[in-house]
């Protein structure tokens, strides 16, 4: 075994750690910079107020304090508890974000956007009934 095959195993072990490159910590630091604290805000609103189930239809709105490219999920009001839908966008250079949604639940659902680290940016809740 030479020395260049020793080592790569090491390489690869403190990879996996974090300990080289920016690792779990950098992440972090990431993620912390994508927000400036207390001067964050989110707004939403949908552009139907009725859809039928299953129709597509767009939620959209603005940030403050969130730079560009940080993630915005869209959560929906299940009994007491809010659940993450499986759709998400990007915050644009203008601060806008835009996405497109299909609800199946029939009723009236309560939607609202969320963005920061926990979910600690959050938008006014909207109603958008299901036919």
């Amino acid at each position: 075994m030479n020395r260049t095959t020793a080592v790569r195993p090491v390489v690869a072990g403190l990879l996996a750690l974090g300990v080289l490159g920016t690792g779990a910590a950098g992440a972090h630091a990431a993620a912390a910079d994508a927000v400036d604290p207390g001067n964050e805000l989110i707004t939403a609103r949908s552009d139907a107020p009725t859809v039928k189930t299953w129709e597509e239809f767009r939620v959209q709105g603005r940030t403050e304090g969130v730079r560009p490219g940080y993630t915005v999920l869209l959560q929906q009001k299940q009994g007491a508890e809010w659940k993450a839908l499986p759709v998400s966008t990007v915050v644009n250079r203008d601060g806008s974000y835009r996405m497109r949604v299909k609800l199946g639940m029939r009723g009236e659902n309560q939607l609202r956007t969320v963005t920061g680290r926990d979910g600690t940016v959050v938008s006014a809740p909207m109603t958008v009934e299901v036919r």
